[in-house]
């Protein structure tokens, strides 16, 4: 507070000054008088002086104050050096809140779920680009509009109105293709936060567990209801022999049924949980299409015309294992659908960008296309009848696609009623590479000890 003193000294000296001076100039019976008017133009030049000191410092405050304070002696000065400083802490801790709310909404903007913030009136204050996609909003135009006039599902309205927040709400989004989870949480002064979640696949994840659960006790209670009636029949009747033998043939096929289907779960629960095939270990394909050969020629028993490459000089990265089972399931699944004296061709191609096809064509009924899109899922049966009538479990293309998905590739199916069907393993150039051909009169069985080696 030195100013002030000086301040005061200053104003003491300034007026006696003008006293003297006044004096000096009036002389004779003029002397008060002109003390005083001495005294008063003095006081009246420092008034004037410091009227011009505080019009610059309101000059410097009406505007922009990016320059500094005008720096004046005295009262003015330290007024103008304080106001500037506060302005500069000011803007300073502005910038920092900036910053800090810049960091908060990026962190919101990055968030995996809808984040919509709601102030006392439930109007929208602030969303990020998920929940603007979630509600169907535009994050700039609908600021500060009620959210219940954007967002119009009842059981959302409903969930606001009663501000009974302890568990979530299930709505459709706006378009009504995803299903989404909205909780809301109170923060502040009665403001609200909005969090959405898309639990679409969550959903169907659930409802094809159920479904899986409630195919795989049907598929099983079956053969054992069939089983079980047949033990009571030989239990409680007699039987010629005939009958008998009858019986035990119809029990034995139910009891291989039961076991296939509990083999192909296990099969799948084995490519579920087990790491991919290795890149590195390399089979080769002839006689692994040998094999395959073998077992469906059997499983035909002469019906249809099977046609197999005659020789293909190529290897394939992976589990041969898995890879036998896909192709088996592909061509047992033709020989099952087309009627006797069909066609069914395994074909081997090598395309432009290097990748392999290993094709399975047959003549059989085709397949509508509205079902193509689900013949993977486990037990999906384009005809519910069909497959028990031919043997299949439901599970085979489910295997076929772990399978190839397992070695990178992708299951492609192409079919059309009255057509046949194509059922494409298409493999990535990675995982495929040329061998030298067999000589003339080579043996599949030499190619399967070269496989062996190539294992080894």
């Amino acid at each position: 507070m030195s100013w002030v003193f000086a301040r005061l000294v200053s104003a003491v000296i300034a007026m006696i000054a003008g006293g003297l001076i006044g004096l000096f100039v009036a002389g004779g019976g003029y002397v008060v008088v002109g003390a005083l008017l001495g005294g008063a133009c003095v006081v009246g030049m420092t008034v004037a002086r410091d009227t011009l000191r505080g019009y610059r410092l309101i000059d410097w405050l009406c505007g922009s104050q990016e320059n500094f304070a005008p720096r004046d002696a005295g009262l003015w000065g330290e007024l103008g050096y304080r106001i500037e400083r506060s302005i500069r802490l000011r803007d300073q801790s502005a910038t920092i809140e900036r910053n800090r709310l810049t960091q908060f909404l990026s962190a919101m903007e990055a968030s995996p779920n809808g984040v919509m913030l709601l102030d006392a009136g439930d109007q929208i204050e602030w969303c990020n680009s998920l929940a603007a996609d979630h509600f169907g909003l535009d994050p700039q135009r609908d600021r500060r509009q009620p959210v219940t006039n954007l967002v119009r599902a009842p059981a959302f309205v409903a969930y606001l109105q009663a501000s009974d927040f302890d568990k979530a709400v299930q709505i459709p989004d706006p378009p009504g293709r995803r299903s989404l989870s909205v909780q809301v949480r109170i923060y502040g002064d009665d403001q609200k936060l909005v969090l959405s979640q898309d639990i679409t696949e969550r959903e169907r994840s659930e409802a094809m567990r159920r479904d899986f659960v409630a195919n795989v006790s049907h598929e099983i209670r079956t053969p054992l209801t069939v089983l079980a009636g047949f033990i009571e029949t030989m239990t409680n009747l007699q039987l010629t022999e005939v009958e008998r033998k009858r019986v035990l043939v119809l029990m034995t096929q139910q009891a291989d049924r039961m076991g296939s289907l509990v083999g192909d779960l296990l099969t799948l629960a084995q490519l579920e949980g087990s790491p991919h095939p290795a890149a590195d270990r390399w089979v080769a394909l002839q006689p692994l299409l040998a094999q395959v050969e073998a077992g469906v020629r059997q499983l035909s028993a002469g019906r249809h015309t099977l046609t197999f490459p005659a020789q293909v000089s190529v290897q394939i990265a992976g589990a041969q294992s898995e890879l036998v089972s896909a192709i088996t399931n592909l061509v047992s699944n033709a020989v099952r659908y087309t009627l006797e004296g069909g066609r069914i061709e395994v074909g081997w191609e090598v395309m432009a960008d290097g990748s392999g096809v290993v094709a399975v064509t047959d003549t059989g009924p085709g397949i509508a296309r509205e079902h193509l899109p689900r013949l993977t899922e486990r037990f999906y049966r384009v005809d519910g009848s069909r497959s028990r009538d031919t043997g299949g479990t439901g599970l085979g293309l489910a295997i076929v696609k772990h399978v190839v998905q397992r070695h990178g590739g992708e299951l492609d199916i192409r079919s059309e009623p009255g057509k046949g069907s194509c059922f494409r393993l298409v493999l990535p150039a990675a995982r495929v590479r040329e061998t030298e051909r067999l000589p003339a009169g080579a043996s599949p069985a030499a190619s399967a000890g070269q496989a062996e080696i190539a294992l080894t």
